[in-house]
């Protein structure tokens, strides 16, 4: 797989020269490269208790991403996925350590607990104070004898953090992380593994299927389990972790391990919150990526009973751009719609073939779903499937609410409800098209000049004409050709979309944002969808 990168040996070390560089002169790193790779806090007097944590490279914003005033006084980082070696935390000890001593907090891996604990013990006889506690959070594979260190030593970061910047001693801190360490759990999922740079990434997860209580590293999980949605996989995290969670308020920490999208993280906070231990989460860190595994495409969750003052230290205001701060959940407010918005309610009716009709349409625009988007992918966002998808389903849902036996104001109840649900300019188009037809249909005009009035304005509005490439190259020579019967007009609309393919600019649309090279050999989207529709309709005669 492809990455950013110059050299692999150089990744590491370029990353951190851009932290320190665009960190508003907050950061230092000392020198000793490429062999020790260590980011301090310019601000540091001695004065206070010292935290350094670090580990391998590839969870970024973790530990780089950290350093800064009521948090990390120093990050020492390995290459990717190795520790760093023993000088390099014993050169970052030495640099950041007073007379208030020095608290290292580890992830509970072999190579740091051992890297890590040599140089404190090489500290020591120097004549420091310095003490270490091991983050073992993960509660993925109860059998280990010792759990992995995972997202959850961000709470110990914070909660230690806060009491080093408020000037507390160096048993105190150590001692509020290790309550911290006894009650965080930890677990995570993934619908894929991490790439590595410069190795071939490893297709352990199938497609289907996703990986629960794998480490940051992309270790193996205890199991693999079948991925539908979003609310399955939160249920099989819950499932873990309700188990421990004997408290009656907690705060979460949702990461996202890397690859997964801003939009995909809160649809899981949302399903965390309806989920079985919902209630008893008041306060949420994140989504937000805070301790990643390169690129992979899952996220992780963990758990802590904090006490009131904890909430404060997590709370405590700190300039680390990195930390997402500490919010209480609250339910979701709404405010009714402002005056002219609140639809105007259309007096239902029932008709058999009008609402089987309907619903047959429905279920060929979802049923498209997948080969439209792939479609507009080739073009535009590819969404277009799953636009007009959405709509039909919308529309389905609707239909006790529609005027099934009368027509006239059917046409304008659909554009009613597509304003509302359908997004896009397909939404606005298509709501515009049937408000006219009820228009035309009120006026008296047959069904098939309705929707041809409907489509003029349609036109007017949206300014596409026939050859420029939109459904109008489906939709127009369709309802032309209706007159002489469904067979016709479904021919008429499968022509015309073809015919887009063959089309090297798109003069409306998103399509007209592209090159000709990429258009060239595809079907608009949205012609291949009323043709779609025209086909299946002389189906059912």
């Amino acid at each position: 797989m492809a990455h950013f990168m110059n050299k692999k040996e150089d990744m590491v070390l370029e990353a951190i020269d851009a932290v320190v560089s665009s960190s508003g002169r907050t950061l230092l790193r000392l020198d000793g490269y490429p062999h020790i790779k260590v980011v301090t806090r310019k601000d540091w007097d001695r004065s206070k208790v010292a935290l350094v944590s670090g580990g391998g490279s590839g969870h970024e914003p973790a530990h780089a991403g950290f350093v800064g005033r009521g948090m990390l006084t120093a990050a020492v980082c390995g290459d990717i996925f190795a520790s760093p070696s023993v000088d390099a935390v014993l050169a970052g000890i030495l640099a950041v350590t007073g007379p208030a001593g020095c608290l290292l907090i580890v992830k509970n891996y072999t190579g740091d607990r051992l890297n890590f604990g040599l140089a404190a013990e090489r500290a020591r006889a120097f004549g420091l104070k310095v003490e270490m506690v091991i983050v073992d959070d993960d509660i993925a594979l109860p059998d280990l004898p010792q759990a992995r260190g995972i997202a959850g030593t961000l709470f110990v970061h914070k909660i230690a953090g806060a009491l080093a910047q408020r000037g507390e001693d160096l048993e105190t801190i150590a001692e509020a992380a290790r309550k911290v360490i006894a009650g965080t759990k930890s677990i995570g999922m993934s619908l894929s593994t991490c790439s590595v740079p410069g190795s071939p990434k490893e297709d352990r997860i199938p497609h289907g299927m996703a990986e629960l209580g794998l480490g940051i590293h992309g270790e193996a999980g205890v199991e693999q389990v079948a991925f539908t949605h979003a609310r399955e996989a939160m249920s099989a995290m819950v499932e873990k972790l309700e188990t421990l969670m004997p408290e009656e308020r907690y705060v979460v920490l949702l990461n996202n391990l890397g690859g997964t999208s801003i939009l995909e993280m809160n649809v899981l906070l949302y399903e965390l919150s309806q989920s079985r231990i919902g209630e008893k989460i008041e306060y949420i860190v994140g989504p937000a990526a805070l301790m990643t595994s390169l690129d992979m495409h899952g996220f992780s969750i963990s758990v802590y009973p904090a006490s009131n003052e904890e909430i404060q230290l997590l709370d405590q205001p700190t300039p680390v751009a990195a930390w997402p701060g500490v919010c209480e959940i609250a339910p979701v407010e709404t405010v009714s719609l402002p005056d002219g918005l609140t639809p105007i309610t259309p007096l239902p009716s029932d008709h058999a073939a009008t609402r089987e009709f309907l619903i047959d349409c429905c279920k060929v625009l979802i049923a498209a779903d997948d080969d439209l988007n792939a479609l507009d992918a080739k073009t535009g966002d590819g969404d277009t499937g799953s636009t007009l998808a959405g709509a039909a389903r919308a529309l389905i849902d609707a239909m006790d609410r529609l005027p099934l036996a009368d027509h006239t104001q059917l046409y304008r109840a659909i554009g009613l409800e597509l304003s509302q649900t359908m997004g896009g300019s397909s939404g606005v188009l298509l709501a515009i098209f049937f408000a006219a037809t009820g228009d035309g249909a009120s006026s008296g005009l047959p069904a098939r000049e309705a929707f041809q009035a409907g489509l003029a304005r349609m036109q007017e509005i949206g300014g596409a004409r026939l050859g420029d490439r939109t459904m109008v190259d489906a939709l127009a020579p369709a309802l032309d050709a209706l007159g002489d019967g469904i067979a016709a007009a479904a021919k008429a609309a499968r022509d015309g979309a073809n015919e887009t393919a063959l089309m090297l600019s798109a003069k409306a649309g998103r399509a007209a944002y592209i090159s000709s090279k990429q258009l060239e050999g595809h079907i608009d989207p949205g012609a291949e969808a009323i043709a779609r529709l025209f086909e299946h309709l002389q189906k059912r005669r």
